[in-house]
């Protein structure tokens, strides 16, 4: 699907203004940082909730049945939306599949659609994206401008850019391509405790190198997109690229355990199949030009200062 053309002049939110903000998947890894970033910011933040609302701040919606109070979506400067199944959750059964991409699709499809019907919409409109766009790309600089590459994830993501280009023309929207996210869970929970019982491992041969971000660079990013011209897809990754291996060996090194195992790639892929192929063993050098070239300054650049802050958390 060709993405819906987008107004000459962006429009820009003023720098001092506090905004108010609405954001779906607050409760999650990501929502749950951002949201505390911005509150320190001073901005109001309003959540979407699937349950019943405990205070005044928290909307109900149903993104699988596409209903969002639009009157909602007229109030607010700014929509943030995080909303998606975990990749995490293996293994990748074909139900388990349908609802990575189901639960992406609806989520953004019922906030466009509010957004479309709201007489003031939102000036901006920030959607989660990923760096599973560009697929296996061993020895390739992958830029926003690079072609999509192949596989399920792929497809998953051409499509959730799809349903968010589907915003009010005069909605200036971004998405937000974020790579393997550091921090106090998420990815790096199962690798820290995995090697707190002296089951670290290179996996495969160590390689491959894997687009990383901190989590509060993460978050911190997001809030720099708030105010930003850009528009379109934006990479949400370190300015430093990793392998794999000076990842998962420097988490043995900081938690002092022994670091001597390795897994096959053949052994991955017996057992997470598909999955482990593609989130383990891709080797992506995606690298955040545009961030960079915007201003956002990274307070991780490097992965060992961001593993370090998911320590210390």
């Amino acid at each position: 699907m060709a993405r819906l053309e987008r107004p000459a002049v962006p429009r820009v939110l003023k720098e001092r203004r506090r905004l108010r903000v609405l954001v779906s998947g607050a409760s999650g890894f990501i929502g749950t940082e951002l949201v505390r970033q911005l509150k320190d910011d001073g901005h109001t933040v309003l959540t979407l909730v699937r349950s019943q609302p405990g205070n005044g701040s928290e909307f109900n919606w149903a993104p699988d049945s596409r209903m969002v109070d639009y009157g909602v979506i007229e109030n607010v400067d700014a929509v943030v939306n995080l909303s998606g199944a975990s990749l995490g959750r293996l293994p990748w059964t074909s139900g388990y599949r349908k609802e990575i991409l189901d639960s992406r699709l609806q989520a953004t499809r019922a906030l466009t659609e509010a957004m479309r019907m709201a007489k003031t919409p939102p000036k901006v409109f920030l959607s989660a994206s990923a760096v599973g766009y560009y697929g296996d790309r061993p020895g390739e600089r992958l830029l926003e401008s690079s072609p999509r590459g192949t596989g399920f994830l792929s497809e998953v993501v051409e499509a959730w850019e799809a349903a968010a280009a589907l915003s009010p023309a005069k909605t200036r929207t971004v998405t937000f391509r974020t790579g393997l996210v550091l921090g106090d869970g998420g990815s790096l929970r199962p690798i820290m405790a995995l090697t707190r019982v002296g089951l670290g491992s290179r996996l495969g041969t160590g390689g491959d190198i894997w687009p990383w971000i901190s989590l509060y660079d993460e978050a911190a990013a997001i809030r720099h997109l708030l105010r930003s011209s850009l528009s379109g897809p934006v990479n949400l990754v370190g300015p430093t690229p990793a392998t794999s291996d000076r990842i998962t060996g420097y988490v043995a090194e900081r938690l002092h355990r022994w670091y001597a195992l390795a897994v096959p790639e053949w052994a991955i892929g017996l057992g997470l199949k598909k999955a482990g192929h593609e989130l383990l063993l891709s080797s992506q050098r995606v690298l955040p030009d545009l961030l960079l070239s915007d201003g956002f300054a990274f307070r991780d650049r490097r992965v060992e200062q961001a593993i370090d802050a998911a320590l210390a958390s």
